[in-house]
């Protein structure tokens, strides 16, 4: 019997953070995927208060939100350390992943939503683009030189934001205005493709998504 469970959806950039960790370390586990327009008892009784997408379970014990069951790993089982072992290098891997996921909600209302709040929405990213242009310039990790936390948690801008850019008719990073991201962007997709899902495959699920949309109106 497997100790370790996750409930998750293959398409979900936050289950596959937690998928990428357990990976590291050489984890066993049992990936349960959910229907996340029928989600079942499982996953509502794991997760009660957000009732989301991924839950990591160990030895019946529920651990929910990526970031924290990431740290969860790190902390628990043994392998190749995600987290740096310096204070301050943590401290700054803590701050870089914070400020990624931070701008998740700006990155899904750039392409979502319409009118103003769109527009306030793509400035947001803009600036976010903008910083992480003059902080990824020459570097191929966010922290030191190895991969580690805060990489796992840019999987959002360095695949999910330009998968949904080209499923959404979306453009927001061109290689004229963030050079520097988009080179560090691309050596990540080809370094990492045995941890993230197939691009084409992705973009392909949320274009369904879209034609299943506008058929329902």
């Amino acid at each position: 019997m497997v100790g370790v469970k996750l409930l998750g959806s293959w398409y979900s950039l936050f289950t596959k953070r937690v998928e990428w960790a357990l990976k590291i370390k050489g984890v066993k586990y049992e990936f349960i995927e959910e229907d996340l327009q029928n989600k079942s008892p499982l996953l509502i009784q794991s997760n009660p208060i957000h009732k989301k997408v991924p839950v990591l379970i160990h030895n019946g014990k529920h651990i929910c939100e990526s970031m924290v069951i990431v740290e969860y790993i790190d902390e628990t089982f043994e392998g190749l350390s995600i987290l740096p072992e310096d204070p301050y290098d943590r401290a700054i891997a803590r701050f870089w992943a914070k400020f990624l996921d931070d701008k998740w909600p700006a990155m899904i209302k750039s392409i979502f939503f319409k009118g103003e709040e769109q527009e306030k929405a793509k400035e947001e990213v803009y600036e976010m683009l903008k910083v992480l242009d003059n902080e990824l310039k020459d570097k191929k990790f966010f922290v030191g030189d190895n991969f580690g936390f805060a990489d796992i948690v840019a999987n959002a801008v360095a695949l999910w934001l330009g998968v949904f850019e080209e499923a959404f008719g979306v453009v927001l990073v061109t290689s004229e205005k963030f050079p520097n991201f988009c080179a560090w962007r691309d050596e990540y997709y080809t370094q990492n493709k045995k941890y993230l899902p197939s691009r084409d495959e992705l973009i392909s699920h949320y274009q369904t998504y879209i034609e299943a949309v506008a058929a329902s109106k």
